[in-house]
């Protein structure tokens, strides 16, 4: 039963990060902005349609840090505590969004509208960058060392501690990491202008829409096939399940996708959807879905690495100070009466995906238009 809550939490916490990256058109369409809003109307437009979106983001990056703090508590003292600069940038980047974009219209906006609008595109490429680099330090390793004898020392407690006085940006001087962050930011790219496409009435901006993402699609490939590839031929952290000791294992990633059939099932559906996604709405002009199946496909694709990265006795968060020191499900979950209590509560998840459907809905009962901007409203 335990081993059972452990996997369930891990396909849990996976999920919602899916959701995140999927959810990083936001960042992806503000990191657009200047580059094909050449006119204030465009502009407009453009911050109106992410702006609707934006509290989605950001209320997934948040529960996708809550659920690791209570389904795995170890990770969040690890990570979030160790490697807190990077996290703390990622953050500030958010909130730095929210401010943009309810003070940009703002009377007596002392930095004018095009300062906010600079701080969206900070954002949208830092955010992307930043959070990508952080997953790939699933794969790649981070430098840590766990000491639980510490916990019973009254005076400081502490078994997480970081190798370097870097606290996170340290993983920037891995390439790989920077690799999977350039995928994620592309990706983010492409996903914002199809989120364009789907959500703005104006001919002249969704053409450019639809080369950004040619474009960008493009990137997007070079540096996520070169990720995955590597990975996948690379060692990887595995953990013997008698004596839980960690070891390195010659093409560990490839062996999970081959061992776990239904991940590499999730995995290739997810590629597929993502390209076809992308070659209708290049290949036909009215097509305007295209975010939905690059979206689920993008959630797929995630999911089933994530997945990849914890099951199969892998070690989901390697250390490259102490290799015993690496995460696993194991060894860094909460008790089993906690996870089991949790359990209960995400029943109520699909409640929350049905509102957060019908929000959606209600949202985009009808496309952004120029016409719609004029009138005011509740406009960005």
């Amino acid at each position: 039963m335990y081993i059972f809550l452990q996997q369930y939490w891990w396909l849990v916490v996976s999920l919602l990060g899916a959701i995140l990256v999927f959810l990083l058109f936001v960042q992806g369409g503000n990191s657009l902005l200047f580059c094909l809003g050449k006119t204030e109307e465009h502009r407009k437009m453009m911050v109106n349609s992410t702006g609707r979106k934006w509290e989605f983001t950001f209320t997934t990056l948040v529960t996708f840090g809550g659920a690791f703090f209570a389904s795995f508590p170890l990770f969040y003292s690890t990570s979030f505590g160790g490697a807190y600069w990077l996290w703390m940038i990622i953050l500030f980047s958010f909130v730095l969004q929210a401010v943009s974009y309810e003070f940009q219209s703002k009377a007596g906006n002392l930095l004018g509208k095009k300062t906010y609008q600079t701080f969206l595109v900070i954002n949208g490429v830092v955010g992307p960058v930043l959070l990508g680099g952080a997953v790939a330090t699933f794969f790649t390793g981070s430098d840590f060392y766990i000491n639980k004898a510490n916990m019973t020392d009254t005076i400081m407690p502490v078994i997480s501690h970081w190798g370097n006085g870097w606290h996170g940006l340290d993983a920037l001087t891995n390439i790989w990491n920077v690799i999977l962050g350039l995928a994620v930011f592309f990706l983010a790219r492409v996903l914002g202008a199809l989120y364009f496409i789907n959500n703005i009435d104006d001919k002249e901006l969704t053409d450019k829409c639809r080369r950004a993402v040619r474009n960008n699609t493009v990137l997007f490939l070079v540096f996520f096939l070169s990720f995955v590839i590597r990975t996948l031929v690379s060692e990887g952290f595995a953990v013997n399940p008698e004596t839980q000791e960690i070891y390195m294992q010659p093409y560990k990633y490839l062996t999970n996708f081959i061992e776990m059939p239904v991940v590499l099932a999730l995995f290739l559906i997810g590629v597929v959807l993502v390209l076809f996604g992308i070659g209708k709405t290049l290949l036909k002009k009215t097509f305007d879905k295209g975010i939905w199946f690059v979206g689920i496909g993008t959630v797929l694709t995630v999911l089933a690495l994530l997945l990849t990265a914890g099951y199969n006795n892998t070690a989901y968060y390697p250390s490259n100070t102490d290799i015993q020191s690496s995460l696993t499900l194991a060894n860094s979950c909460s008790s089993q009466f906690t996870l089991k209590t949790m359990a209960y509560v995400s029943i109520l998840v699909p409640f929350v995906i049905a509102y957060i459907f019908y929000a959606w809905r209600s949202i985009d009962n009808r496309k952004i238009d120029a016409k719609e901007m004029d009138e005011g409203g509740h406009a960005y």
